[in-house]
């Protein structure tokens, strides 16, 4: 079992009250609404939330995983919506972080840290989501330049970053496709001439982080915007309410849901948390570690806000508690940065490789 220390127990209690004080209050306006929360935007920069994953020596804060982890678990936990901001805003960045040249982080992390400048991860097309093997967004090279076209569907918060990691085919060679040394990394800035969000998603959830539609029509980025080398991508009312006199999580069959829904929850956690140490120590079967956090967290976020609506009946169906809202979110926990289906194949693919070396 994970046990946080001092620093760990401290960022935790004040994302909480961060949290639960100028988050919460939003959320429900947010989901309704849709809006993007750019007030809510302002109080994580303040608070350096957006700095937590970047390195100190570029203006974040180098927090060590869990404590990314525990920001990000806080603030889902009022706002599935304002967390998966906060995890985008880590996401897009990881490229940059982990293979960047020195001229490139000194260029976009400061920004990207202070939460100046939003950012988004351009992966998924609408015929290549977790299949990255079958992207068609392409890039050529032409002379100090590359130019790119092509099109990416749901990708969060495309319309409002100001900067964005878009992976293009460099090299469409059957053999590059197939040692999945074909794509390049790019960071495209909003302004440049042929790049377009003409659409946003309608989502059942996570309504306050938009999802956009991007176009690339023969966007020209000079070459020191390529991160690494070119084909080599860098690569979270039972007790009150009652019916017969007595409070509704009493009964014997609620109570149990509630047990298993708990269970259920700190099983995911403790997974997720085991999975950053892994990550932190440079295990070799990180990527399996993922992918089982994923696979469980995600069915379990689905499962125990199902459960949740159950538990409050009728009134879990309407608006008048968030729980219905917190089911809509779950759902695409299921879905985004890899289906369920997905981390299956990957878990399945690293069990049997090791099991035949």
């Amino acid at each position: 079992m994970t046990v946080l220390n001092d620093e760990q127990q401290a960022l935790r209690d004040a994302v909480r009250e961060l949290a639960e004080g100028k988050i919460a209050p939003r959320a429900a306006e947010i989901d309704q609404t849709g809006e993007f929360p750019w007030d809510i935007i302002e109080v994580l920069a303040q608070h350096d939330i957006f700095g937590l994953p970047y390195p100190a020596e570029y203006g974040g804060l180098g927090a060590d995983m869990i404590s990314i982890m525990l920001a990000i678990e806080e603030i889902s936990r009022v706002s599935a919506a304002i967390g998966n901001i906060v995890c985008v805003q880590e996401l897009s960045g990881l490229p940059l972080v982990n293979g960047g040249s020195d001229e490139q982080k000194q260029r976009w992390i400061p920004d990207l840290a202070s939460g100046k400048m939003l950012a988004a991860f351009a992966l998924t097309e609408a015929g290549a989501g977790s299949d990255a093997a079958s992207l068609r967004t392409h890039a050529r090279r032409d002379g100090d330049d590359w130019v790119i076209n092509g099109e990416k569907r749901f990708i969060s918060q495309g319309d409002v970053a100001g900067l964005v990691a878009v992976f293009a085919v460099t090299d469409p060679r059957p053999e590059a496709v197939k040692a999945h040394r074909h794509l390049t990394c790019f960071y495209v800035e909003k302004d440049t001439a042929g790049f377009s969000a003409p659409r946003l998603e309608h989502k059942m959830g996570i309504r306050g982080s938009t999802t956009a539609e991007l176009a690339f029509n023969d966007v020209r980025v000079p070459d020191a915007n390529r991160v690494g080398e070119a084909g080599d991508a860098a690569l979270e009312y039972a007790g009150q309410r009652k019916q017969f006199g007595r409070a509704i999580g009493q009964f014997q069959m609620v109570g149990a849901m509630l047990a298993d829904m708990a269970t259920r929850t700190e099983a995911a956690r403790q997974l997720a948390w085991h999975t950053a140490e892994r990550i932190s120590a440079g295990d070799p079967a990180a990527a399996r570690w993922a992918a089982m956090a994923k696979l469980f967290a995600g069915d379990t976020a689905m499962a125990v806000t199902t459960d949740a609506v159950q538990v409050f009946g009728g009134y879990g169906y309407t608006t008048e508690y968030p729980v219905e809202r917190m089911m809509r979110d779950a759902k695409i926990t299921q879905l985004y940065e890899g289906t369920q289906q997905i981390q299956r194949v990957i878990i399945a693919h690293d069990l049997l490789s090791r099991a035949e070396g």
